[in-house]
């Protein structure tokens, strides 16, 4: 399909439809974008107007129709172009009988100059790509963050220019839209670990990871693909990347890139030319628990580093960095039990990452709905907390099962997060760690993994009374 976006000059009296307008951003911010330079806009959702209320009411004052509950054909044929939500499958037939269909990220790169950093991956894109941000900032640089972390570009696009790098986190499905449009050329593209997830989804592993391999599908010899060495699929990627390969791994393996000391914790880098010596990106103390966090940020020093950050300003940074929301995020302490809140780990290996990431007994919340994901890879992992309480769901079921099978007890499941909360603290001893960390998606009891941890943290204050 042909894009009607070449200039922002065309844009008054388009006719376009924002199909999905979620809660989360995007469609609210493809809206703004279009009806405040004068097109015609159309608003469709399958969720009705109760369930939007909050994200109808602030469009309030903008020329937009609604058509809400459902999605009417017309809307789709007569448009110039179908703005969609990357929930939305590809093959849906009112994008079939659409013109054109874009999204909120292919508007922007259609008209932002910035130089991008892209981040992917299955777990770890958001905790790198806030923490690059974290440091361009600190280093004194105007630059933006958006994509997949819940903020739209199209927010801040006429705020952008070719010397206000934008970070971007991109999800599968994000990347997937992007295909064959030739909008997406990162300066820095990082790719984190690969693993199982929307296997609800996607037919295969490979069909998944195809679309992971977009972020790097249009960059040439003056970018970069940062590769993790520890990851098998990162040693492919590095094998089909044009750009210029460098690496991030646990430890030296001589190769050009970042690597980690395992004596120190430390992390260092080097182009290995010659003359060059390490340059010390990351500094042994951290303020965010546990190793896949210091692997997460010595990625983000790394692509600090490329993007040309002084190394004396990346480790300040990277140790001032106080990690993201939802992702093993402490916000509550009373009578020496620490509380955190994990709810982004919607997959059973981030589970396994989290609780390697306490030394002390933990108190484990978890469960949740399934997308057809296995947890046998961290089996043993579920033999770690000092005490387990489960949410009910699908993906539960499936957990119960190896659970019962290993002996290891629980309590619940619980259909209601606040009487899981109520068991863990009259349960908890001093220096324990209760961790909400679920392994599974939310719904059916939230709207998603975020509604879910800003309720968890919500019950937990009011419980504690703190």
């Amino acid at each position: 399909m042909n894009s009607p976006l070449q200039s922002l000059e065309q844009l008054p009296g388009l006719r376009v439809t924002v199909m999905g307008l979620g809660l989360n951003g995007g469609g609210l911010a493809s809206v703004r974008f279009f009806a405040q330079r004068g097109a015609t806009v159309t608003v469709t959702d399958m969720k009705d107007e109760a369930a939007l209320a909050e994200s109808v009411a602030a469009l309030a004052g903008l020329p937009v129709r609604f058509v809400l509950g459902r999605h009417e054909l017309d809307d789709f044929r007569k448009a110039d172009i179908v703005i969609k939500n990357p929930a939305v499958r590809p093959d849906s037939p009112f994008l079939l009988a659409s013109r054109a269909v874009e999204t909120d990220l292919s508007v922007f790169l259609r008209f932002s100059p910035s130089p991008l950093i892209a981040i992917t991956g299955s777990k770890g894109k958001s905790s790198t790509s806030s923490a690059i941000h974290w440091g361009l900032v600190a280093a004194g640089r105007k630059a933006f963050l958006g994509g997949n972390i819940t903020v739209s570009p199209l927010g801040f696009l006429d705020s952008t220019g070719p010397d206000t790098p934008v970070v971007l986190e991109l999800s599968s499905w994000q990347l997937a839209d992007l295909k064959d449009m030739g909008v997406l050329k990162p300066r820095i593209a990082l790719l984190t670990s690969i693993m199982p997830d929307h296997m609800n989804r996607y037919a295969s592993m490979d069909e998944y990871v195809a679309d992971k391999r977009l972020i790097y599908a249009d960059q040439d010899q003056d970018c970069y693909t940062i590769c993790n060495r520890d990851d098998p699929w990162g040693r492919a990627f590095a094998l089909e990347s044009r750009a210029r390969v460098r690496w991030y791994c646990d430890a030296d393996e001589g190769l050009p890139g970042a690597w980690l000391d395992p004596s120190t914790r430390k992390g260092w880098f080097s182009e290995r030319g010659p003359g060059s010596s390490p340059d010390e990106i990351l500094g042994g103390e951290l303020l965010v628990p546990g190793h896949h966090q210091r692997k997460n940020l010595l990625g983000a020093a790394l692509a600090l580093r490329l993007f040309g950050v002084d190394a004396a300003a990346i480790r300040p940074a990277m140790a001032s960095f106080p990690g993201v929301e939802h992702r093993l995020e402490f916000f509550a302490e009373k009578d020496e039990v620490r509380w955190f809140n994990d709810s982004a780990a919607t997959i059973p290996q981030a589970v396994g990452a989290a609780l390697e990431s306490f030394p002390g007994p933990v108190v484990l919340i978890t469960g949740g709905t399934d997308k057809n994901l296995d947890f046998e890879p961290v089996r043993r992992a579920y033999r770690k907390p000092r005490i387990i309480i489960l949410l009910s769901g699908s993906g539960t079921d499936k957990l119960r099962t190896i659970l019962d099978q290993d002996g290891i007890e629980y309590l619940g499941p619980y259909t209601e997060l606040q009487a899981a909360v109520r068991e863990a603290a009259a349960r908890a001893r001093p220096a324990d760690t209760v961790l909400l960390s679920p392994g599974c998606t939310s719904f059916g009891m939230f709207i998603h993994e975020f509604d879910r941890g800003r309720k968890f943290k919500e019950m937990v204050r009011s419980v504690l009374g703190v």
